[in-house]
């Protein structure tokens, strides 16, 4: 069936699924939101506090560090307290990977090459194939094994695709295939290099990332330009996005680019001018308030929030609500795409809520009617 917009189309690159808990990863499964905590693991109270708020944003799967014997320790009150799958992130110590398993980890993020000997890689596939994990292969421009660093002289993305598949020949021999793979780098034309020829080498699922990217503004950025480039062309399968910045806002930055790429919908897709000396309110104010006051709504709906008639009406005809200034305090407000009432000032941010609010009632009272209709034409 061909698309009435092809130029929108994105075709995914064809993977593997792998399940990391219940959530799947690859294949036809929508491109999963990571996280990772930053509490001391062994603080159960304020990780699990953590895990909840990045819950609260939309986290698929979220990460947490277990450097000592006291992190896998309280991981399997972690566990039990998450609504989503933990993967735990070992380096080194083979054993942390096999106290992981055993305390219910959904997936163990290693580098198999610096677990230590062949044996100690066997014990922990052995583990995670007797605990129903999966393995993620983390590969890192800035960790990269020496003698590759001697053979390509930097980190290049020959280099970081060798290493990966190098690693992937680990857990193959183990005949473990339950694998996902990243090829990280803070450089994004170094990153995004190695995606591309690793994605035509493995049918595993992809897990983009650009590491270290930088503060939330400059972090942004360069993980959008990055991970946006290869998502638009089908790479990628699960993500996360490092900000020097709490999790959370890793959660809520991965949806954007998601979103901005028609590739996931969750919650209110907001369409806002720059504003300028036409605005008939104060834009930039009205924007900030109404993204704080509506994170709670999970429904993908779309609001454009816009100053002047230039361009409001034009995007109002595009959206599930509208608002477009007028003069003298009186505003327009659009009900799906078509002009309804209008709006002042002092009521403006509070009105355009309860409107929200209550479309997305609509559309999840919609949702729900024709669900059973679903079931049972199946």
């Amino acid at each position: 069936m061909s698309s009435v917009r092809p130029w929108r189309d994105i075709a995914r690159r064809p993977s593997r699924q792998i399940m990391v808990g219940n959530v799947p990863v690859g294949g036809d499964a929508p491109i999963t939101v990571q996280t990772m905590t930053n509490t001391p693991t062994d603080d159960v109270r304020a990780t699990v506090d953590q895990i909840r708020r990045c819950e609260e944003a939309g986290a698929d799967i979220i990460r947490v560090s277990c450097p000592d014997e006291a992190s896998t320790a309280a991981l399997k009150q972690i566990v039990r307290a998450s609504h989503v799958p933990i993967v735990a992130d070992i380096h080194f110590h083979y054993k942390r990977a096999l106290e992981a398993a055993d305390a219910g980890a959904a997936c163990l993020r290693i580098n198999p090459g610096n677990i230590g000997s062949a044996a100690r890689v066997k014990e922990v596939v052995d583990a995670a194939k007797s605990n129903g994990c999966a393995i993620r292969i983390g590969v890192n421009a800035g960790s990269l094994e020496k003698d590759l660093l001697e053979k390509y002289g930097e980190p290049c993305p020959e280099a970081l695709v060798e290493s990966a598949l190098d690693h992937i020949k680990l857990l193959q021999d183990q005949d473990f295939h339950e694998y996902k793979v990243a090829v990280k780098a803070s450089d994004v034309f170094l990153a995004v290099a190695a995606y591309q020829q690793l994605a035509e080498a493995v049918d595993c699922p992809l897990h983009l990332g650009i590491t270290e990217a930088g503060g939330l503004i400059g972090g942004t950025v360069k993980s959008s330009v990055g991970m946006g480039s290869l998502l638009w062309f089908g790479i990628g399968d699960t993500l996360r996005v490092s900000l020097s910045a709490e999790p959370e806002e890793e959660v809520r930055v991965g949806f954007e680019i998601l979103k901005a790429l028609g590739l996931r919908q969750r919650g209110v897709r907001v369409i806002s001018c720059p504003s300028c000396a036409r605005q008939g309110f104060d834009v930039i104010r009205t924007v900030e308030k109404l993204e704080a006051r509506l994170t709670h709504i999970r429904t993908p709906m779309s609001l454009s929030v816009l100053g002047c008639v230039v361009n409001g009406p034009g995007e109002a005809r595009e959206t599930d609500i509208g608002l477009t200034g007028g003069g003298n305090g009186k505003h327009m407000v659009y009900l799906s795409g078509v002009t309804d009432h209008t709006v002042q000032d002092a009521d403006m941010v509070d009105h355009i809520v309860r409107l929200v609010e209550a479309k997305a009632a609509e559309i999840e009272a919609a949702n729900a009617a024709a669900a059973p209709t679903a079931v049972a034409a199946e």
